[in-house]
């Protein structure tokens, strides 16, 4: 287990990212989400490990990059705010009703993350959707409930974020790191 990792899960369009890069300006090592990057990549050159085309080639794109990050990871010293965790891929395969290969459950045991998982609740307000994040409202808060089971059942302690501007809630953050 790293203790200096920490995640950040949650449904789409929750603020996770924009609580990441502003962690990022405030001098804290960030590693963003692959999912995202992926998208990007694949419509770039008309590939198909998509969430819209082939689910489990994407999420094994996922793991394979989740996987190399959490490696290098390792080089950087003091805490380290994932945009997302391993574990997230297993609750994604779950949301989309495919089952959870053995080679998922176990990388996610084996590539552990500190025990305090920070959870961006669904918040109406601010979700909204794009090229890339194509889930609906019913979706994301679906979403956000199987980040919740997933992690827990995984014996990681969930701390949810506060509704509030980015400012606040990594200033939350801060404060919890420091505790």
């Amino acid at each position: 287990m790293s203790d200096h990792f920490f995640v950040v899960t949650g449904g789409p369009g929750a603020g996770k990212t924009s609580l990441i890069t502003e962690l990022a300006r405030r001098g804290f090592h960030t590693i963003p989400e692959s999912g995202r990057a992926i998208i990007r990549e694949e419509v770039a050159r008309g590939g198909d490990a998509l969430p819209w085309v082939d689910r489990m080639t994407y999420a094994e794109r996922m793991l394979e990059r989740d996987l190399g990050a959490y490696s290098a990871a390792q080089a950087l010293s003091g805490p380290v705010i994932f945009d997302r965790g391993i574990p997230d891929i297993m609750g994604y395969l779950t949301l989309c009703g495919l089952p959870v290969p053995p080679h998922f459950a176990a990388a996610a045991k084996t590539a552990r993350y500190n025990a305090r998982v920070f959870l961006a609740p669904f918040w109406d307000e601010i979700f909204t959707q794009d090229t890339e994040r194509k889930q609906t409202r019913a979706e994301a808060e679906a979403t956000c409930a199987v980040m919740r089971e997933t992690y827990t059942a995984l014996g990681y302690q969930i701390t949810e974020l506060p509704r509030a501007d980015i400012a606040t809630r990594a200033g939350f953050v801060c404060k919890q790191l420091a505790n």
